[in-house]
């Protein structure tokens, strides 16, 4: 007889009645064996000491019994620690050549039902005893007992003999491995994999077999459409004549998806949004919920949406007004179907919104001397936004008095019913103006259309004549004009005065009606009953006081007055008095340094302040009404002016006197905003004549020691500002302020290369000695005074002449919280757009900077801080703001660009990052904003090289060369210990380098497609494409691994964890395992990549080797890493999870879920969770087997199942919560990386529009060199 395998569910229904319905007829064994004594014999004989049963045996003689009666021999039960096997042999025999009957073999496990038999044979087999062997794979802790079950049916002998318990596997039946629990979702199909060693008979080939090696099958069982009832104890059987195979009993495991028992709560409706609470605390079905999602519907739409919610609440956006809205939430547990039926439905309605604009289209139908007939839009819902509203037609008319009486005007309003757009009024005057406006109104809101003028017919029957005669008071003024004429000119009028105008035309039958308006002129300028501003009263070294007198209105009274200063001194232009109307817009002294304007405003001062002539001194450092009265530099020549200004129904107008020149005694002292960045707006290469280098470099030395001395080749732009940030700096410029000489002169792009190898390799001179030279130079004598010379000065608060100082140089220092408030002033008042924060908040323990922006919204002070939005990114964040000041009407847009990346020690391994982020920086700086704030913890350090960084690679860019020696020189002198180490100096000069080296690789979307064109046009001189010269270049500055810094991958311990010793992680990336494992260490060979929004968002690593396969999965759960992307093929390595079943590697046990397949892609569901500590909970990890990369390839064979494995990978990421991903192919190299950089391309077309290839692989390859190996993968990264 050939093998049958045998799939049985143990409490399957139909096998559970045929049993019981067996057992209820059969007598007691007692019974039976006493009825047959003699001819039934039954025994058990001792059991030896290796555990085998010596020859149990049962004997029937079914000569003389009914059909169907039965015996049964019950083994004793057994627990098996190791692979076993049950032997017996059986002797079925009758003469007449008719089956005596059948043999069945029963096998229970833990004392539940029989189920059906395991092993069954009928038919006489001759007078020989057969051999049979029984393959039960139950082990301890579990036990089985087996019952044979001899059934009557003719005359024969039914016997077993010989019953063996072997410590040794069978030869004959197949040995099943573990059948691990199936979990599916009802509605779904479930699917055992019957795994066992030995050969599969020819009738199961097509049962989904699959061989997995020499005497090694598995076959597939799938029940499909699976339902809770179905939930039981499921187990494998193989049956032939030699002997039987029976696995373990696993569970299918049902689960019902789950659905809210409540529906959702509303919160708070809106005429277009909803906002409502899930409400999903208490479910039908199970967990654990993965997914919630929002299905909802407008009552009488037939189509609905749903969207994925991660948050508890949540507003429904963009839904019309005055609509009925049903309502529900879907929750989805793990696994395919794992999405439950909608909960109750919420029926909410949306608030009305106000009408969207009045009725249009106001048009007279019909007109006759005493009624109108109208007609306008029929109302729509999308105008009225409301079910519920209501039109008004009002009008309106005016009667003229008789006798010269006044004028009266008739106003009424009239209710028009839903859904009609025409209308009749009735009984008007004849030959009257109507003025009729629509009024469209509902609950929320109203809106009256435009007043729409028309005239009844004339009526002889009612025309009355009469003089134009009206009473207006004050003096009367009689015009005529002809009919064709339709203006006039009124002259010699008062300002600020009311004139009331009536207009009669006429006509045979006599005078219309009276049209009546009043005209009010506009006010004039304030006058001075004096010609130019008296002489100064008196005068020190920084105030001005001169004599301010009241001016008179005319048509208003004074509003406000003035005081206004401007700089004489250095303009290019003289002011010429009268071309420009006074100084209409108010300008603080920081905004006219901050936009180099001639004037500010100093003071301004109500009329009640000047009821006559008051002294008023020019510089007394305090505020008036939000202006402060900056002191005056005794060294410049200022105009003061006194202004005027009248008020009146929004119009003003102004009027000043003409100022007196006020010329101040020069001295020594140094111009606040001449920003000593200025000079660095130019820069020489040509150092032919060494007297002119020399003559400059004095030049510019003595401005900045405070020297009288002046030269125009060392004036300063102070427009500019080394904080600038942006690359708002012409090109071209000749002539540099650094040069000390031919010492240390500028060094040119094509040449920095080798300058910096040689500064690296000299002995004599070289990074360390230069660097010592600065030190030397300024640490140790311009410490006592550098500060006073080059500080911010804030405007200092009224009361308080001490609030004007603030730690920072232009430069700030990070602010402390006492001091908030000052730096947000210093914000304002310097007009910054842009703040760069070069520190975490906290490092190595210790608070490095307090936090001084807030979570949404909060007052500093005067100053209100709002939060707008939030981008965070691998290496950086950017916080955008909006600042608000009591006392302004103007609102301020601040970005805060906070580098996260810098080591809390030393400096950034590469300078990748760090220069993205002062590109971000530039280009989101406008060209018209402030000074860039630049801070770390103590404004040293790691602000000076981003301000030395940020300059040279604009002197790179625009003139061909960089001069860091003279521009780090220059920076100490204003600020002390701007480059605090050697190191950084050493950096400064690497970042420089990548950055000439590399380029500017970005491209924004729109253009890509003609740039990547463009970029692999072959050149026929050189015979090369840029694609490829770029991926040269990416070579060429890829840092190549020393074995220092591999030294943990290179342990004697750690060698046998390692696939390949040329494929190590550099310790500065290692991911160290938290779990512990015996006496294994934490080391295992991974390495932490960036995403492009995520710090270490991947996990690279090659395909775990055999005995690293429990790291692995420790790796997984410690890092929290909720997907898995497989590259390489399995028949190149070993399989590292269990398929089905359940299994446990090391701490970690690892349960399979699910699993579905494409041509593309295999999706594996796991659950893993350490047994070791519960208490940690458990993972729910996807690993997603790519199958389209052939073996040997550089590249996957379809780029769009490519394209389909990150869009997949991707979903599941967002649906589980943003997890890591842990990526691994053969040796955790090449394809990984080509992963890694796909998807940081996707994130930065998702998050900034632009394409960066080279700095996708630069970012990962920092990390690991060995990422993106070939020009092929390159090349992928484009297409």
């Amino acid at each position: 007889m050939k093998d049958i395998l045998v799939f049985c569910a143990v409490c399957c229904l139909s096998l559970s009645l045929s049993v019981l319905s067996i057992e209820r007829v059969m007598p007691k064994l007692s019974s039976f064996v006493n009825s047959l004594k003699g001819e039934i014999l039954c025994g058990k004989r001792q059991i030896d000491k290796q555990g085998l049963l010596k020859s149990s045996y049962m004997m029937v003689n079914s000569s003389q019994h009914a059909a169907g009666q039965r015996a049964q021999l019950l083994l004793q039960t057994l627990s098996e620690n190791d692979t076993h096997c049950v032997q017996f042999s059986y002797f079925l025999y009758s003469r007449d050549g008719h089956s005596p009957g059948a043999l069945r073999v029963y096998v229970r496990v833990n004392g539940g039902p029989l189920g059906i038999p395991v092993w069954n044979i009928s038919g006489s087999r001759g007078r020989q005893w057969h051999q049979v062997e029984l393959a039960v794979s139950t082990f301890w802790p579990n036990e089985y007992q087996i019952l044979l079950e001899a059934t009557v049916d003719r005359k024969g002998y039914i016997a077993v003999d010989d019953i063996l318990l072997l410590n040794y596997p069978c030869y004959k039946a197949p040995h099943f491995s573990r059948l691990g629990d199936v979990e599916v979702n009802a509605g779904q199909n479930a699917t055992f994999q019957c795994v066992a060693a030995g050969r599969p008979n020819e009738a199961e080939k097509g049962k989904r077999e699959c061989h997995l090696g020499r005497n090694r099958f598995s076959v597939s069982f799938q029940l499909e459409d699976i339902q809770k009832p179905e939930q039981d104890l499921y187990r494998c059987v193989t049956q032939s004549s030699r002997g039987s195979g029976v696995s373990n009993f696993a569970e299918l495991i049902v689960k019902v998806p789950p659905s809210p028992i409540a529906p959702p709560q509303l919160l708070r409706a809106g005429s277009t949004y909803l906002i409502i609470q899930l409400n999903t605390n208490s479910i039908l079905g199970d967990g654990p919920i993965i997914r919630r999602e929002i299905e909802y519907r407008a009552s009488q739409a037939p189509w609905s949406e749903i969207l994925g919610v991660n948050m508890v609440t949540y507003k429904l956006w963009h839904l019309d007004p005055d609509t009925e809205y049903h309502i529900s939430v879907l929750l989805t547990r793990p696994g395919e179907g794992g999405t439950g039926p909608p909960g109750p439905p919420l029926i909410s309605r949306t608030k009305c919104a106000e009408p969207m604009r009045a009725l249009r289209g106001l048009r007279a139908l019909e007109i006759q001397s005493r009624q109108l007939t109208l007609q306008w839009e029929t109302p729509a819902f999308n105008l009225t936004r409301c079910h519920t509203y209501s039109v008004s037609l009002c009008y309106r008319y005016t009667t003229a008095g008789g006798g010269g009486g006044h004028n009266t005007t008739v106003r009424e309003c009239l209710a028009v019913e839903h859904n009609i757009s025409r209308f009749t009024l009735r009984d008007l005057p004849p030959f009257h103006t109507i003025q009729i406006r629509l009024a469209l109104a509902n609950t929320e809101g109203k809106k009256e259309g435009k007043e729409v003028m028309f005239q009844t017919e004339e009526d002889s029957e009612y025309i009355e004549s009469s003089d134009p005669g009206i009473n207006v008071p004050g003096p009367r003024r009689t015009v005529s004009k002809l009919r064709n004429e339709t203006y006039h000119m009124f002259s010699n009028l008062h300002p600020g005065t009311t004139y009331l105008i009536s207009v009669r035309a006429r006509t045979a039958k006599g005078f219309g009606q009276t049209a009546l308006t009043e005209i009010t002129t506009n006010i004039s300028a304030p006058t001075f009953d004096y010609g130019d501003m008296p002489s100064p009263l008196s005068e020190t070294e920084s105030t001005i006081t001169v004599l301010l007198r009241p001016a008179q209105g005319r048509g208003a009274p004074v509003s406000t007055y003035q005081v206004i200063v401007e700089e004489e001194a250095g303009r290019k232009v003289k002011r010429e008095l009268g071309v420009q109307d006074c100084f209409p817009i108010p300008t603080s002294h920081g905004e006219a340094q901050a936009h180099g304007a001639p004037h500010y405003y100093t003071a301004e001062l109500p009329p009640s302040s000047l009821p006559q002539a008051t002294p008023f001194t020019v510089g007394d450092n305090h505020t008036y009404n939000g202006y402060w009265n900056s002191p005056l530099d005794p060294r410049k020549n200022y105009l003061i002016f006194f202004q005027a200004m009248s008020n009146f129904r929004g119009v003003s107008v102004r009027n000043y006197r003409k100022p007196v020149n006020m010329n101040k005694t020069p001295m020594t002292y140094r111009q606040e905003k001449s920003n000593m960045m200025g000079s660095m707006e130019r820069s020489f290469t040509d150092q032919s004549t060494l007297q002119e280098d020399e003559r400059m470099a004095l030049s510019f030395m003595d401005t900045h020691t405070c020297s009288t001395r002046s030269d125009p080749r060392s004036s300063m732009n102070e427009s500019s500002s080394l904080l600038g940030g942006s690359p708002r700096r012409q090109c071209g410029r000749k002539g540099s302020p650094y040069h000390t000489g031919q010492l240390h002169p500028a060094v040119r792009v094509a040449d920095l290369l080798q300058h910096i190898n040689q500064m690296k390799t000299a002995e004599g001179y070289g990074f360390k000695q230069e660097y010592e030279v600065i030190s030397f130079l300024f640490f140790s004598f311009i410490c006592n005074f550098i500060y006073d010379r080059h500080r911010v000065k804030l405007h200092p608060l009224l009361g308080d002449p001490n609030s004007d100082y603030i730690n920072a140089n232009y430069i700030d220092v990070r602010p402390k919280q006492e001091t908030v408030y000052d730096f947000w002033r210093m914000v304002w008042q310097e007009n910054c757009f842009s703040i760069v924060m070069i520190t975490k908040l906290v490092e190595v323990g210790r608070v490095k900077c307090c936090k001084y922006w807030p979570d949404e919204s909060e007052m500093y002070g005067d100053i209100k801080i709002t939060l707008l939005k939030t981008e965070t990114l691998a290496e950086y964040t950017v916080r955008t703001f909006a600042l608000e000041r009591r006392g302004y009407s103007a609102k301020h847009e601040v970005c805060q660009f906070h580098f996260t990346s810098w080591p809390e020690h030393g400096v950034p391994y590469h300078a990748t990052g760090l220069l993205a982020f002062i590109r971000r920086v530039k280009s989101s700086t406008p060209l018209d904003a402030g000074p860039v704030v630049v801070h770390c913890s103590v404004g040293a350090g790691r602000t000076g090289c981003y301000i030395v960084l940020d300059v040279m690679l604009d002197m790179a860019e625009c003139e061909g060369v960089v001069d860091i020696y003279n521009c780090v020189k220059t920076l100490c002198s204003r600020r002390i210990n701007m480059i605090q180490t050697e190191e950084q100096y050493i950096f400064i000069h690497d970042a420089i380098l990548e950055a000439c080296l590399c380029g500017e690789t970005a491209i924004p979307v729109n253009e890509f497609a003609l740039a990547y064109k463009e970029m692999l046009r072959v050149d026929s001189q050189s015979n090369s494409s840029q694609l490829r010269e770029e991926f040269q270049t990416l070579n060429s500055v890829t840092p190549h691994l020393d074995v220092e810094e591999c030294s943990i991958a290179l342990l004697p311990r750690n060698r046998e964890k390692n696939r390949s010793m040329d494929v190590l992680p550099p310790d500065r990336a290692l991911a160290f395992l938290v779990t512990t494992e015996g006496e294994s260490n934490n080391y295992i060979n991974a390495a932490l990549m960036d995403s492009f929004h995520r710090p270490a968002a991947f996990i690279v690593t090659p395909h775990p080797l055999p005995g690293t396969t429990s790291d692995f999965w420790r790796l997984v759960f410690d890092y929290g890493c909720t997907s898995v992307v497989m590259l390489n093929q399995l028949n190149q390595s070993n399989s590292y999870w269990p398929e089905p079943g359940l299994q446990q590697y090391g701490p970690m046990q690892v349960e399979f879920l699910s699993m579905s397949a494409d041509e593309d892609i295999i999706t594996r569901l796991f659950r893993v969770k350490n047994v070791t500590r519960l208490q940690e909970g458990q993972l729910v990890v996807c690993q997603f087997q790519f199958l389209r990369w052939s073996a040997y390839r550089d590249v996957p064979d379809s780029k769009k199942a490519f394209l389909n494995l990150l869009a997949s990978v991707q979903k599941w990421q967002r649906e589980c919560g943003e997890g890591r991903t842990v990526v691994h192919c053969l040796n955790g190299g090449g394809r990984s990386g080509t992963y890694c950089a796909s998807n940081i391309l996707m994130e930065m077309i998702q998050y900034q529009n632009m394409v960066d290839v080279f700095y996708a692989v630069k970012t990962l390859r920092n990390a690991k060199p060995n990422m993106v190996e070939t020009l092929v993968g390159t090349k992928v990264q484009y297409q």
